[in-house]
């Protein structure tokens, strides 16, 4: 049996999909060496060349296609899952300091793109962007993971969904996170892309056996949080993000690129794309 190691976030939605995998409920032909990290850690890490297999930004990835494929599963990718900018106003910000969750998250990205002004920009840990708005430390915060749930309540307001700015400017899904799996290793990816999909429909069809392994590593406790995550996370893309998911990993790329955010290399993404 085959050992690779695998790198995926804390995440409701991807300690459900990657459950059945890692715990031999499903008979897959590999062992996984699991590293469990903030995305923007495995971003980091990706950078290294670190893991087989791992979760990343797709922003990450666009740095990254020297050394890794985009496989077709096990992805965030959606519709009304964006990242939002929050603030304890809710009023347009034009200036002052704005917290990201990470430079390479796609969080960061799309705030990048969708908004001009004389921001500075600072990165923190995803988990500390709302604690810095309510201490004043910022003027602005976006917000990503189980915080878009939980953000009211402490009564912070939206100012931008990222999300649905993204779907009225080219009504397309938007392409949140992915697999990468190292160049090397590229004969495996047909069987991974499978085993992750079969992952997938495992806790589909039997919604208590991951509940143990979302519950240990979830950052926020309330059950009704953890299914509104995978609810919104987990979906037809999850399993594939076929002809409409590629469209729009172009055309993220092709803004970034346009906008001078991402390097200005004239490669074709589709080719670094598996499946």
């Amino acid at each position: 049996m085959r050992n690779l190691s695998l790198g995926f976030s804390p995440c409701p939605n991807d300690t459900f999909i990657f459950d059945a995998l890692v715990h031999q409920k499903i008979p897959v032909p590999y062992r996984f060496d699991l590293v469990i990290e903030d995305v923007e850690e495995l971003n980091q890490r990706a950078t290294k060349r670190a893991l087989d297999l791992t979760k990343t930004s797709i922003h990450a990835w666009f740095h990254l296609l020297d050394e890794y494929f985009l496989l077709p599963s096990g992805g965030a990718m959606g519709r009304g899952c964006g990242p939002l900018l929050i603030s304890r106003e809710g009023t347009p910000i034009q200036s002052g300091k704005v917290a990201l969750p990470g430079k390479w998250t796609t969080a960061s990205l799309l705030f990048q793109l969708a908004l001009s002004g004389d921001f500075e920009l600072v990165q923190m840990p995803f988990d500390q962007v709302m604690p810095a708005l309510l201490k004043g430390e910022v003027n602005g915060g976006v917000i990503i993971h189980e915080s878009r749930f939980t953000y009211e309540q402490l009564g912070l307001k939206k100012v931008l969904d990222l999300g649905e700015w993204w779907e009225e400017k080219t009504n397309l899904p938007l392409p949140l996170g992915g697999i990468l799996l190292a160049k090397d290793l590229r004969d495996e990816a047909q069987t991974l892309a499978l085993w992750i999909q079969k992952s997938i429909q495992y806790a589909t069809q039997h919604p208590e056996a991951p509940l143990d392994f979302i519950q240990e590593y979830a950052q926020e406790i309330d059950t009704s949080v953890q299914q509104n995550h995978i609810g919104l996370y987990v979906n037809e893309f999850s399993l594939h993000f076929g002809k409409q998911g590629q469209e729009a990993l172009v055309e993220l790329y092709r803004q970034g690129r346009a906008q001078g955010v991402l390097p200005g290399l004239e490669q074709d993404i589709s080719a670094f794309m598996l499946g």
